[in-house]
């Protein structure tokens, strides 16, 4: 079946709540009848002041007062019900902009992380905040608006074809002819391009503006501007040029289609005088060339939305169009026949993976296999870009592998259920993540049901307690904008603390003291060996200090494990990890402006050096 596009996709996305936007469609429909009914007083209050023009005194005065009370009822009532519909759009429209949100935002959040680095923050702030903002602006506004001018301007021309066919074809063909231009227009295959082209601009320029702003010390520090900023400037002047190009290709039709809308009645005098040469003297033709001459101007506003929703749904259809890729995107498939772990070793059996979906795209990992055993601590150490995050990464499955297994207690993790899995590995990542929320909370995302006491004592095995009850408001404080800023370790701590708290059986350690000072180091190390009690532990190591007691050390180089053993056997052994103990070692004597780091010769030479 074909995909839907557009706003019938919209209606779609909105069946839920369809009912409310058809009891607002009525209620719009019924003022549009509503708000007629004084235009329709003043019309009978005309003709009959005609048809006594000799002798106004002889006119209906009780007639004439009844329509006036008429066109106030009928303005009230039209008032009410523009604001019930009004009120019904609303709700169905916010409704729909938080049923949308939450099922883009779930969606994401079952997308791999693929997709997530293949796709720019903005493309996806822009899907998430605008192009579903858009949504509840038509849903809220412009389905009413429509309804209300669609009634109006079709029960407006009946009652002119009904009245005069001429003066009614004088009003109706230039209205005809000016849509088809503005059609034209709107659905021609450059138009279509150039909104896209746009669209896909300002999607660059947003991810443009978070970088530039997460960049913003190094911008200062160099001494740049937005121009030097050479992308994001770039990214802005072509957001413009595609702004301005595609209000220039709508300028004339537009401006045209305006004149006609506002000059109704220079259509309908000529053809009206005419008539009236015909039939000289006729009291009742006046009085409808004088509804026509006063009507008209009044069928300008409803055609003027018709025509601004049309332009609208030009980019509810590309809005559509975005919000669809994301929710077409391929989950990570869950089991038909889902299975759980009894224990909780992780193997990795001749496992390939490849972050390209093309077969020529180089592996990042080649034909590894190992066991990480529980209760005890498997360290992944290698040089930049030799695969350590990316076989960490595919444990809580990030990735599925290309080829291979990855199992937890003998169980597949592709045959483990998506929460399951989650519930079973924790990560602390390298670089930490907090939300702009209090202390508390970001603790509490370990398990967000958890007892306070609980928190609190994962908090304090996470040697966080000391520097939160500093803070000025202790759990309560703030973290982010609008409140505090923790240093790194701090924030490395909390993220072990929201790991303690979940307590899964597998943990996997990212380099989690990558920046830890000197003198929190050692409460980190306590707060790890406090997370790491009884669990299957997985450790990527830069500083090789840190992983001397593991119990299985696994050296890998170009995505291949090529070592295995304790630190002492691969000290023995000579090989790359000897290599790179020595070179750790030498790099922790060296100091800023000293000798020592350099050996005998070297201190003499840089000592001439620093002395001349």
């Amino acid at each position: 079946m074909t995909q839907k596009t557009g706003v019938p996709r919209l209606l779609e996305i909105a069946g839920e709540k369809r009912g409310l936007l058809i009891a607002s469609s009525l209620l719009s429909s019924l003022s549009a009848v509503c708000m007629l009914v004084p235009y329709a007083s003043v019309y009978f209050i005309l003709k009959e002041l005609l048809e006594h023009a000799a002798s106004p005194a002889s006119a209906d005065g009780a007639k004439m007062i009844r329509l006036g009370v008429i066109a106030f009822i009928g303005l009230a009532a039209g008032l009410v019900t523009t604001y019930a519909g009004g009120m019904l759009s609303h709700i169905a429209a916010f409704r729909i902009l938080y049923g949308l949100r939450v099922k883009l935002s779930g969606h994401i959040g079952k997308l791999p992380l693929g997709w997530l680095n293949g796709t720019s923050t903005g493309a996806v702030k822009t899907t998430l905040e605008q192009n579903v903002e858009k949504v509840e602006t038509f849903i809220a506004h412009h389905l009413p608006d429509f309804v209300h001018a669609a009634v109006t301007a079709v029960l407006m021309i009946a009652v002119m074809f009904t009245l005069n066919v001429w003066l009614a074809l004088a009003c109706v063909v230039p209205m005809i002819l000016g849509f088809a231009v503005q059609i034209a227009l709107i659905s021609g295959p450059k138009t279509k391009e150039n909104l896209r082209q746009c669209h896909d601009s300002l999607e660059r320029m947003n991810a443009s503006a978070v970088q530039y702003v997460r960049g913003m010390p190094a911008v200062k520090v160099f001494g740049q501007t937005v121009q030097s900023f050479r992308q994001f400037y770039e990214d802005m002047i072509r957001y413009r040029d595609y702004g301005v190009k595609l209000t220039d290709q709508f300028q004339y039709g537009s401006l045209t289609f305006k004149v006609i809308l506002g000059s109704l009645a220079a259509f309908i005098l000529p053809v009206g005088v005419l008539l009236v040469s015909r039939y000289p003297g006729s009291v009742t033709f006046s009085s409808v060339l004088l509804f026509f001459l006063v009507m008209a101007p009044g069928l300008s506003a409803p055609m003027f939305k018709i025509m601004f929703l049309a332009e609208t749904i030009r980019d509810i259809h590309e809005g559509v169009q975005r919000i669809d890729r994301i929710l077409t995107e391929g989950q990570v498939p869950e089991p038909e026949r889902p299975r759980r772990p009894m224990a909780f070793d992780v193997s990795f059996d001749h496992v390939y993976f490849s972050y390209g979906k093309e077969p020529a795209d180089r592996n990042a990992l080649t034909d590894i296999t190992f066991t990480a055993r529980q209760g005890e601590v498997t360290a992944l150490v290698g040089p930049s870009g030799a695969g350590k995050s990316t076989a960490a990464n595919l444990v809580p499955r990030f990735w599925d592998v290309n080829k291979g297994t990855i199992r937890i207690g003998g169980v597949d993790i592709r045959d483990m259920p998506g929460p399951d899995l989650m519930n079973t590995v924790a990560f602390v990542f390298q670089e930490s993540f907090l939300f702009y929320d209090t202390v508390y909370s970001n603790i509490a995302v370990g398990r967000p049901d958890a007892r306070p006491e609980e928190v609190y004592a994962a908090a304090k095995a996470a040697q966080c307690q000391t520097f939160i009850e500093n803070l000025p408001h202790g759990y309560d404080t703030r973290i982010g904008e609008g409140g505090v800023y923790l240093s790194g370790g701090e924030e490395q701590r909390i993220v072990v603390a929201r790991a303690i708290l979940k307590n899964a059986p597998v943990l996997v350690l990212d380099e989690a003291t990558a920046f830890a000072d000197p003198e929190n180091e050692h409460e980190m190390q306590l707060a790890l060996t406090a997370l790491m009690k009884n669990k299957t532990v997985i450790v990527i190591a830069h500083r090789l200090s840190t992983i001397r007691e593991a119990d299985q050390i696994l050296v890998m180089e170009n995505g291949r494990i090529i070592e295995r053993g304790r630190h002492e056997d691969l000290v023995s052994a000579n090989g790359l990890y000897a290599s790179m103990w020595r070179s750790y070692r030498h790099a922790a004597q060296w100091h800023l402006g000293k000798g020592e780091a350099y050996g005998e010769h070297d201190h003499e030479h840089a000592a001439k050096h620093y002395s001349g």
